[in-house]
């Protein structure tokens, strides 16, 4: 059961693996920005972004998290997650985004998964 299984792509999303993933993305997301040093978020207002990516992308939010100041973590992606989108909103509305790509996928938890040991 691979990636491009057409069962893999149809599962349904289950909030707390979204959330991971999401969780793990962005940190990713910030990793590589600090690490080129070129990142350069677009922000706006919340609605003016997610406007924007409902029309130019048909991307949807399907993932939010708070974070510990207060934030607004959001993935957005389409149906079938060609592309996705991350954002971070701020307790005032303005948003920015932070991480784009292609081939977002879920991914379901057994409970047999546990994290590196260190």
């Amino acid at each position: 059961m691979g990636a491009n299984d057409p069962e893999w792509k149809d599962r349904p999303m289950k909030t707390i693996e979204t959330a991971a993933w999401a969780s793990l993305a962005f940190a990713a997301a910030l990793t590589v920005a600090a690490a080129d040093g070129a990142a350069q978020s677009t922000c706006k207002e919340r609605a003016e972004v997610l406007g924007h990516l409902a029309k130019k992308y048909g991307e949807v939010p399907v993932a939010v998290g708070v974070t510990n100041k207060g934030g607004l973590v959001e993935v957005l992606t389409t149906g079938d997650g060609n592309t996705w989108t991350i954002i971070v909103s701020t307790p005032n509305g303005m948003s920015c985004m932070v991480a784009a790509g292609e081939g977002w996928r879920t991914k379901d938890y057994d409970g047999t998964e546990t994290a590196p040991s260190t």
